[in-house]
């Protein structure tokens, strides 16, 4: 009787084991083809620029961008070296970013070290105050920072203008100021995750605020740190507004500008500028393939904590 019983309940336990197995390997299998497509569609436009600085203008102006077949070579990534004057440009792009990105980080965790390891009465609205910086649209800002910048004196040395106005310092402060929030956001998130008695034994051992902020929470921060600054150093060195509002010189301008001067009078070779392109975005590449482990882990760990 108890033979003939147990039966169909390890049959039916069976099946519904089989169908829970079919239904996750469903589900990985639509999560992995949903995956596969998003990386495809977001890769296409690259490889797409990519074929299409390997053509030169007359072919695809004969035979159409889609065309297969004719003659692939570099001649227009050693044009666009040449008239776009890339070694000038790469040297601006990094004046800017460099400090940008540096100051950002540095000023964000100290913020974010004050929010996560100090309760008070303004502790959460300060940090709407710096996130809320980064849901203004920077264009709606772009008039009342340009008159601003021309009231701002600076030395001679930092500006020829005398203000703020084309110089360089000018657009650092405007990418540290808008991308601090960013930064203090996902920096305090981390930071709370990091057990409160580390600071409370350094206390013990008599190490001021600022050594426990250096030399006891911020390196722990270096998976978060090095994740934001991929982040900061691609869009900062891919920014073309700021620069083109606030600076007047076109020897001043980033790496950007220097594809707007790969446009011709009277047509564009899309070819040229598909090359420029490539070569903007080589040091932004090399930055994520060197700081790709960190960057992955950083945002893994200080997303789902807060």
């Amino acid at each position: 009787m108890t033979a003939t019983m147990s039966q169909p309940v390890t049959i039916a336990g069976n099946a519904k084991r089989t169908k829970d197995g079919s239904g996750r390997k469903f589900k990985r299998f639509s999560l992995y083809g949903f995956l596969t497509f998003a990386a495809l569609f977001w890769f296409a436009p690259i490889a797409y620029s990519f074929y299409t600085s390997l053509r030169p203008y007359t072919e695809t102006a004969k035979r159409g961008y889609f065309s297969i077949g004719g003659t692939y070579n570099f001649h227009n990534y050693t044009t666009a070296w040449k008239n776009a004057n890339f070694p000038k440009f790469y040297k601006n792009s990094f004046i800017i970013t460099i400090p940008s990105v540096f100051f950002a980080l540095l000023l964000a965790s100290m913020v974010a070290f004050v929010l996560s390891r100090y309760s008070y009465r303004f502790n959460l609205i300060l940090l709407m105050l710096f996130t809320a910086g980064n849901l203004l649209p920077q264009q709606v800002l772009v008039t009342p920072l340009f008159r601003i910048y021309k009231a701002i004196p600076l030395p001679s040395f930092m500006s020829d203008s005398g203000t703020m106005f084309n110089s360089y310092f000018g657009v650092i402060a405007i990418h540290v100021a808008f991308q601090s929030g960013f930064c203090t956001f996902v920096l305090s998130n981390f930071m709370k995750a990091l057990p409160i008695e580390l600071n409370e034994a350094a206390r013990v051992d008599g190490a001021s605020v600022f050594r426990q902020y250096w030399q006891v929470i911020l390196p722990l921060c270096r998976p978060a740190l090095a994740a934001l600054a991929t982040l900061e150093f691609t869009w900062i060195f891919n920014d073309f507004l700021w620069a083109l509002v606030l600076m007047q010189s076109d020897d001043r301008r980033p790496i950007t500008s220097a594809l707007a001067n790969l446009r011709g009078v009277f047509f564009t070779d899309n070819n040229l500028i598909a090359a420029g392109s490539m070569l903007a975005a080589i040091p932004t590449l090399a930055v994520y393939i060197a700081l790709q482990k960190q960057f992955i882990g950083g945002l893994t760990l200080g997303a789902n904590k807060g």
